[in-house]
């Protein structure tokens, strides 16, 4: 069965929302973590412990660039004294998070060794720290006294966007948060990439120690209403538009050439940004990231993009996609829809998806 967690454009005024997933069986509440758009992720998993009291808590994901080791591990066990043994830790090199500064992920080198750092840290154990002019062996010293809690396992789950970042995931995590495949021909390439990770650690078993996670966004069509209906939009338009300014990033940075999906569009979407100053482009990009479409934007959101985004059909349609995914070796899907529906989008998925799959 796949379980349903939702990611969280963490609001620290509607923890509620939280709350109220937990009410409808959601089993996981990730907490994005983007200091430039949304509050404090520690600050708001700090409060949601405290309201709620099965639904899994954790990062979804913590930015390991704007961080050191030592800060995420002590903020999460922390977290883990709070909402002991529910709690978990979410990782990710940081795309938005860093762009919207004007900077660039960690690259996958660094990234290696943030996790070869923090994951010892992550149970309380002896870690050694580059400095960059020395090396240092830090652990947290006072465990025992009711600050942090490191006897309830902190699983770590590290975003895997590329083939390196899913290596990393295979030799270091517990997990891996990938986007939905296209096919089963990509899910195959995914596990190759965590297995070939995985095979740095002889005593993982790949297969029954990994929980793999998908990110997506997801609508229930009603009866003839079409992909591109204005809930939909609604619901799944912010998702949609973030694979956008993703793209976007990749253009201008790498000169890397848009998905076929958005190749019909693109001339035109790039005219709307070329009027955005150069020394202020980095704050327009992700404008309104995950949560809302700019007004701009809207012109540019077709079925075709909705579709290749995010989790788009009827009921019975759905129930049968994720059953597929789940035989692929999905084991749980992460939604975030669009900030103004999404108190419906949860109601409507705890009736007729979540133990349907």
């Amino acid at each position: 069965m796949i379980d349903f967690g939702l990611c969280f454009a963490s609001q620290i005024s509607d923890i509620d929302y939280i709350v109220e997933a937990e009410k409808l069986g959601f089993a996981d509440a990730w907490f994005g973590d983007s200091q430039m758009i949304w509050s404090d992720c520690y600050a708001c998993l700090a409060i949601a412990s405290q309201k709620t009291k099965k639904i899994n808590l954790g990062t979804g994901v913590a930015v390991a660039g704007t961080r050191p080791p030592s800060v995420h591990a002590s903020a999460i066990a922390s977290i883990n004294q709070l909402a002991p043994g529910r709690t978990f830790f979410g990782v990710g090199s940081g795309n938005t998070a860093m762009r919207i500064m004007g900077l660039p992920p960690m690259r996958i080198k660094k990234f290696d060794r943030f996790l070869k750092e923090v994951k010892p840290l992550l149970s309380g154990k002896e870690s050694l720290i580059d400095n960059g002019k020395s090396q240092k062996l830090i652990k947290h010293i006072m465990q025992e006294d009711g600050f942090v809690n490191f006897k309830d396992h902190i699983p770590i789950y590290i975003s895997g966007f590329g083939p390196k970042s899913l290596a990393l995931a295979g030799k270091y995590g517990n997990g891996a948060i990938i986007s939905l495949p296209p096919s089963s021909g990509v899910m195959k390439f995914y596990w190759s990439m965590i297995e070939q990770g995985a095979s740095l650690d002889t005593q993982k078993n790949i297969k029954e120690d990994f929980t793999l996670t998908a990110l997506t966004a997801i609508s229930i069509l009603d009866e003839g209403e079409k992909v591109d209906s204005d809930r939909v939009k609604t619901e799944c338009g912010p998702m949609a538009m973030a694979s956008v300014h993703y793209a976007y990033d990749q253009w201008r940075n790498f000169n890397q050439e848009p998905p076929e999906f958005l190749k019909e569009m693109w001339p035109d979407y790039i005219k709307v940004l070329s009027k955005i100053p150069k020394k202020r482009i980095h704050q327009r990009i992700h404008a309104g990231h995950n949560c809302w479409v700019l007004p701009e934007e809207e012109k540019f959101l077709n079925t075709k993009i909705l579709e290749s985004t995010c989790l788009i059909g009827t009921k019975d349609n759905l129930i049968e996609r994720l059953r597929e995914f789940h035989t692929m070796g999905l084991d749980k899907i992460m939604i975030l829809p669009g900030l103004k529906p999404r108190y419906e989008v949860i109601k409507r998925i705890s009736q007729d998806l979540i133990g349907n799959i």
